[in-house]
């Protein structure tokens, strides 16, 4: 990239990356819990474990969404030196800087089935779900309003130099110009 150019990558496809990825790490802790018996009981556990897939998928929905909505209406037109991210590189950048992270939450899900068997699993899943869930509403806007919403991928991921000189969301499509 020359002077000045910088990348971009779709908002939604980073939630929807996220969503995918806590999806079947919950669905797979879940399965792996199932496996042992553990001191409530598998009922208990399932019971338990849906009320949490229903706490984290309405949390997750419900996050930043005011922030999501502010970074809309601020966000501003695409620059003449800007690289657009493939949908294939923006997932494979988030799920590197973020295996381990995945593992970890596998791990911490499975070791808590002995009190509670697939109850930390739908945990995840149900985070999962709530993000798939704001990555429709996301896609749906674009759709609506005819543009799509792109962020710095270093932004998205909390390296921006200091939060002043974050600006918002940029937009591509027959309106942005």
């Amino acid at each position: 990239m020359g002077r000045g150019a910088y990348a971009l990558a779709r908002v939604a496809v980073y939630t929807r990356t996220a969503g995918t990825a806590l999806w079947w790490t919950g669905v797979a802790a879940a399965g792996a819990g199932l496996a042992v018996p553990g001191l409530t009981g598998r009922r208990i556990g399932i019971l338990g474990g849906a009320a949490l897939f229903l706490v984290a998928a309405v949390a997750a929905f419900l996050a930043r969404r005011r922030r999501c909505a502010g970074l809309i209406k601020a966000s501003t037109a695409a620059g003449k030196w800007v690289v657009l991210h493939d949908r294939a590189v923006t997932v494979r950048a988030w799920l590197r800087r973020r295996r381990w992270w995945l593992a970890a939450a596998f791990l911490a899900a499975v070791a808590s089935s002995p009190a509670a068997p697939a109850a930390g699993g739908m945990l995840l899943a149900g985070a999962g779900a709530g993000l798939w869930a704001k990555a429709v509403w996301l896609g749906r806007w674009e759709r609506r309003n005819e543009k799509l919403l792109w962020v710095r991928p270093e932004w998205a991921d909390g390296r921006s130099p200091s939060r002043k000189d974050v600006r918002g969301w940029m937009t591509t499509g027959p309106l942005a110009g």
